[in-house]
């Protein structure tokens, strides 16, 4: 049985690896949201699908660069913390 001090420290690692995977992503998206706004406000074009689409093609771009960091911080996480549970110790 988990004690209550080691199930939110697996939890604080787990928030932890959600913060750090998602951190690329959410920071492109921040990134290309502010460019797409500054070009929108400076040449007065206010079409929707010009926020979405680069956003979209940018999120898209990191994730499949970044997808290899992922996994293996996932599989790290999960192999270190999670399965020595599963398994009993």
């Amino acid at each position: 049985m988990l004690s209550p001090e080691m199930f939110f420290d697996i939890l604080r690692a787990g928030l932890w690896v959600a913060v750090v995977i998602s951190l690329p992503i959410l920071s492109v998206a921040l990134a290309v949201g502010l460019l797409v706004g500054l070009f929108q406000a400076l040449t007065s074009v206010q079409e929707m699908t010009l926020t979405f689409v680069p956003k979209l093609a940018a999120i898209g771009l990191v994730f499949w660069i970044t997808m290899g960091f992922m996994t293996e911080r996932l599989t790290n996480y999960f192999q270190m913390q999670i399965l020595p549970i599963l398994a009993g110790g």
